[in-house]
């Protein structure tokens, strides 16, 4: 049986004229009508909107839990897999002698950009403060909460959430994009990956739908980084001076819990104007001016931040964490990548409160993983051409969860050692979860100098604001591509003055109808069928790079400079 050569042309239509010139309609249409119907939802019917997100996200929890489990630690298994395959590893995700395009220092320069953001200003403290409260060690009462002998599991489970299966999701992504765009010369877009098992199909309704499901899964997941970010931009913004943005002490939710310090409705207004005002303009500017400017301004800032924890705050106990940590999470982590828990169904037992738990944090963190995949997955391969698979894949998986693990080891180790050598005595532990950076700097700098304080508040903020901006215009650019049919050109201003609303429009509308537990919910939902679009990438990965080696040994063109007839793969 011969070999054939791979799939190099997948024809999608777009509107030669008109509004939508340049653009798959089907794609935009539907995308739009989606979101815009979730965004009428949330804000006419809000509490509707938030009875009906909460008995899904029960149902889901009860029936995809495991999945969602299981799924994450199916692409790790893949990714490792294809970077020891040598026939996989050697490949270039480019044509043949294509050279990377950017250096060494540069490259990993950005995947460290890609390893910080939003989710390490909130969450860098605020997860290991709340794994040393309470972790499923805790629950079973092998340790003690706020105990020292309950540091090493705190640490084993932030950086399981933030570690390889995270950007084993993100590299699933980009590995796909980077293979079937820069190798084989199909457009930039997710259904491209999907080529060696539906062919010439996917140029049809079906490519359509599996385009829809990335854009929709990428609003919701960009949706809830926002919904973090605003109630972290508020507090900081109270924190500095400006008041009336959050709720006050007498404060309580519909059911009785006390909502002080969360940002009111003002507050979400008036940062979610300033964000998406500002994200707009930079997406409207392109790529190489605002995103470009912004990204300078993250990294300077970022590593004046982390400069200071690591030499004024808690050193010694943030570098053990760091070592210990990667030691005690490498070793754990086999384990803990298969491990379900099942609610036994009575309210308050062990099997319940576990499987409560672990609905609360890795299922919700693989969800959110997937649903950012795809924006991540296009940055991490428009970084990477010219690299072979086994570089990307080490490359994106390694370096940027190292950093993490040492932004949770200093920032949350400080954190830590604070509140278990009483010199904080529950300032930080008491704080909501945006407001624990500010409380702990707050509390590091307010002896010194107000002022000194005061003027760290305000980077962190500044800080927060041009993450947020560059997070929110990157995935109105991400989400104009897709729709584009994988142009990467310059988009008409009305689909980016939409895209960016609409953005804006879902995290207020779900803020509004349930707080950040209504982005969570309407997240972990989106998130489920683009979960099922992934693992069919991993395999049409796979496919394609058995077939490219098969191609080899007989001498047949695998890449599309070579390539003169365009079968199926």
């Amino acid at each position: 049986m011969s070999v054939k050569p791979p799939l190099t042309e997948l024809p999608i239509k777009t509107a030669d004229s008109g509004f939508y010139r340049g653009f798959s309609v089907d794609v935009t249409v539907v995308s739009k009508i989606i979101i815009a119907a979730l965004v009428v939802w949330a804000i006419v019917w809000p509490e509707w909107a938030g009875e009906v997100l909460g008995a899904w996200n029960t149902t889901i929890l009860a029936n995809f839990a495991a999945w969602y489990i299981w799924v994450v630690a199916f692409f790790i298994i893949v990714c490792l897999g294809l970077a020891l395959w040598p026939t996989a590893g050697r490949m270039n995700l480019g044509v043949e002698g294509e050279t990377p395009e950017f250096s060494n220092f540069s490259w990993f320069s950005m995947m460290f950009g890609a390893g910080i953001g939003v989710g390490m200003l909130t969450w860098a403290v605020a997860e290991p403060v709340a794994h040393f409260k309470n972790n499923p060690a805790v629950i079973q009462g092998v340790t003690t909460a706020l105990d020292a002998n309950n540091v090493r599991e705190a640490y084993v489970w932030s950086f399981l959430h933030w570690g390889l299966g995270a950007w084993a999701c993100y590299a699933v992504a980009g590995l796909a994009l980077a293979f079937f765009s820069y190798r084989r010369g199909l457009p930039l877009t997710i259904r491209s990956s999907l080529t060696p098992l539906f062919g010439k199909a996917l140029s049809g309704v079906l490519g359509s739908i599996i385009d829809i499901v990335a854009v929709v899964a990428t609003i919701l997941g960009v949706a809830q980084t926002l919904g973090f970010g605003v109630d972290q931009f508020v507090a900081g913004l109270t924190r500095i001076g400006i008041g009336g943005l959050v709720y006050g002490v007498e404060a309580v939710n519909e059911a009785g819990e006390s909502i002080a310090g969360d940002a009111n409705t003002v507050g979400i207004i008036v940062a979610l104007l300033v964000i998406m005002g500002a994200s707009t303009l930079s997406a409207l500017s392109g790529v190489g001016k605002g995103i470009k400017w912004l990204s300078n301004i993250n990294m300077v800032l970022s590593i004046v931040l982390l400069g200071f924890f690591i030499i004024f705050g808690a050193t010694f106990f943030g570098a053990t964490a760091f070592f210990v940590g990667i030691f005690d999470y490498l070793v754990a982590l086999p384990g803990l990548s298969f491990n379900v828990w099942v609610s036994d169904g009575v309210e308050g037992s062990e099997a319940f409160k576990l499987a409560q738990w672990q609905g609360w944090w890795p299922v919700f963190y693989w969800a959110w993983w997937i649903a950012f995949a795809p924006f991540v997955g296009l940055f991490l391969a428009r970084i990477s051409r010219g690299r072979s698979i086994r570089e990307f894949v080490l490359g994106a998986m390694i370096v940027p969860a190292l950093m993490c693990f040492v932004w949770f080891s200093w920032a949350g180790g400080t954190a830590i050692d604070l509140e278990l050598n009483g010199n904080a005595n529950g300032l930080i532990l008491d704080a909501g979860n945006g407001d624990k950076i500010f409380a702990m700097t707050e509390f590091m700098l307010a002896p010194i100098a107000d002022a000194l304080a005061w003027a760290m508040a305000v980077m962190i903020v500044v800080l927060l604001m041009t993450f947020l901006v560059t997070s929110a215009d990157s995935a109105v650019l991400i989400v104009n591509t897709i729709n584009a049919a994988g142009d990467e050109g310059p988009k008409a201003r009305p689909h980016i003055l939409f895209w960016g609303a609409a953005l804006g429009l879902v995290v207020a509308g779900l803020l509004l109808s349930g707080g950040t537990s209504a982005i969570q919910t309407a997240m972990v939902i989106g998130a489920l069928p683009f979960s099922v679009v992934m693992v069919l990438m991993c395999f049409g990965l796979i496919k394609a790079i058995w077939n490219d080696g098969r191609r080899e040994k007989a001498g047949v063109a695998t890449t599309h400079d070579n390539v003169v007839a365009t079968p199926a793969e």
